[in-house]
Order: C-alpha cells, then structure tokens, then sequence
C-alpha cells in the first residue's frame, strides 16, 4: 500500500508553473527523488508537508486525506530541509531537544531522546557546542537528529549529502539504511546525486521540469533491454573479442578497449567465461551482469521532457 499518493499536483509561481499536474506514488522502502535544480522536486516537498498551498491536487499520506489533515500529517513526519534551520546561541543538544518539544514530548523525555539520537547520527561531545560553530558535516548531522527525535513513521531529505565529504556521505547513507530495514521507517531521498540513489533506494521516482517522467522500482530500471555480461580486462580486449567470437558468442569491445560485452549470456555461465580468460591467459578485472545506467536513464529523461511552460 502507497504510503504518499497525490494525484493532479499543480503549483504556480506566478507565471512559472513549479508542478505541472505530477501524480505521485512512494511504497514502504526508500523512495530516491531525483532531478536536476529547479525540477520541482523541494516544490514537492514542501506541497507535501503544507508548507506551500498549492492550486491543485488531492491524495493521502500515511493513510489520511491531504491536504485536508495536512497538520497532523506533519506532526507524523521527520524532514530535514536543504537549508539550515536553526536558532542561533543554542547549543545542538538544546535545539533537537527544542525540536522535540515541539512534537508535544514533555521537556525531560525530550532531553533524553535528544541524547539518544544525537548518539545515533554520531554527533559526539560537539553537541555542547553552539550551532553557529558547527561545520556543514556536523549541521547535517544534527539536522537529521531534529527530523528522528520524534519517531516518525515517514522521514523526509532534502539534499542531506550535500557538504559531505565521501566518508561522511557514505555513513550517512548506511545509517539510513539501518533506519529502513531494522527499525522499518519509510524515507523519501530527494537528491541530484545518483550515486545516493544508487547506494540504498528500492524506488526511483524522477522529476524534470515540474513533470514525473520516471516511477519504477531500481530493480526494474537497472534491467537491461539486452541481458549480457560485462567483462573488464587489464589488456589484450581485441584479442579476448577473437577468442570468444571463434566459439560462437556474440561479443562487442567499449572504445576504452577495456571492457567487453558477452551479449545474451546469464550469469550462471560466468565460471566458464572465466575459465577460458584464464586459458587464454587474459588478465580479467571484472566479471559482472549487464544493467542499465541509471545516469544514462537520469539524462534520457531530461532529454525527452521540455521544461513546464514558464
């Protein structure tokens, strides 16, 4: 069962149209929203959580009717916004602790939660610092301790990476994960970094130009039109072409001369593919099952739909 479903979503900046009739559907899992900036996709976000009136559209979230319970709606919710929202001169632990107040939790319960899931994001004794004083990583950090202080059942990113270095990123990422699969939260991933999406997303969801051009789980769009494997060599992929076409297999070599493709080949015949590469005295990297590029996908999509009329 949809956990979002909105259905006829039109905003209007003036004469700019920000969402232009998007029907929007996320199952239970991790929802990546990609699109290029000003695709819409912080419009949707914040249509979402009521926090801009929009000109049309209906649907339900977690079960009850949007927009007209929009509040409590919100109240089920955990967002983290792409720009910092923060009160200046408290310390982070008093601003998640804040944050939770204001879900209605009692102050002392708020301060515990507030120690807990600052453990959590891994916000150590920097959380007795002001937040002014706080560098992009650790913003990001507490900003996602305010969006679980309050359990929600629906947690909401906008741009969370962004600012990150690689290893934060990919912590970030493992701890949304662990959020998903072990305590059975439901995210929606808005991102322009597909590598995010990528990493931890069972459903992609792509909006270009205020227009829904892509819904499908990952799984779906990672099928290839053509099933194959992939092989990459140190050297000598002229000659692994050679080789493998003198025993019949349909085989096409990339322009890096480095990668070759084994065309209508599952994988349970990878064994014997890496049996001949060894006869043959091919060095052989990598040996892997075709699957579509998401970023070949990303770029068709802003390809083939025009910008909303502005």
């Amino acid at each position: 069962m949809a956990i979002i479903e909105l259905r006829g979503l039109v905003k209007r900046y003036g004469r700019n149209t920000a969402l232009d009739n998007v029907d929007f559907s996320i199952s239970p899992g991790i929802t990546g929203l990609l699109g290029p900036n000003g695709s819409g996709k912080s419009t949707l976000i914040k249509s979402l959580l009521g926090l801009v009136r929009v000109d049309a559209g209906s649907g339900s979230v977690l079960g009850e009717p949007w927009p007209a319970t929009v509040k409590a709606i919100r109240d089920r919710i955990g967002y983290l916004p792409e720009e910092d929202c923060f009160v200046a001169g408290l310390q982070g632990v008093e601003s998640v602790q804040m944050m939770a107040e204001l879900s209605g939790i009692p102050r002392r319960e708020a301060l515990r939660r507030a120690h807990e899931v600052l453990d959590y994001c891994d916000l150590g004794q920097e959380r007795y610092r002001k937040v002014e004083t706080y560098s992009t990583g650790m913003r990001q950090k507490l900003k996602c301790a305010q969006a679980l202080v309050h359990d929600p059942e629906l947690i909401i990113l906008d741009e969370p990476t962004t600012g990150l270095d690689p290893t934060q990123r990919e912590e970030f990422l493992q701890r949304l994960k662990t959020l998903a699969i072990k305590h059975g939260k439901s995210i929606m991933l808005s991102t322009h970094i597909l590598h995010d999406v990528r990493q931890i997303c069972d459903h992609v969801v792509i909006l270009i130009g205020g227009r829904l051009r892509v819904s499908e789980s990952l799984e779906k769009l990672s099928q290839p039109a053509k099933p194959g494997l992939h092989l990459t060599v140190v050297k000598e992929g002229e000659r692994l072409i050679e080789v493998l076409k003198a025993r019949n297999f349909t085989a096409h070599l990339s322009d890096d001369r480095q990668s070759v493709f084994v065309e209508g080949v599952t994988a349970d015949r990878a064994s014997e593919l890496w049996a001949l590469c060894a006869d043959q005295q091919i060095m052989l990297q990598r040996l892997e099952p075709s699957r579509n590029s998401l970023e070949q996908i990303f770029l068709d999509a802003i390809l083939e739909v025009p910008r909303a009329a502005t």
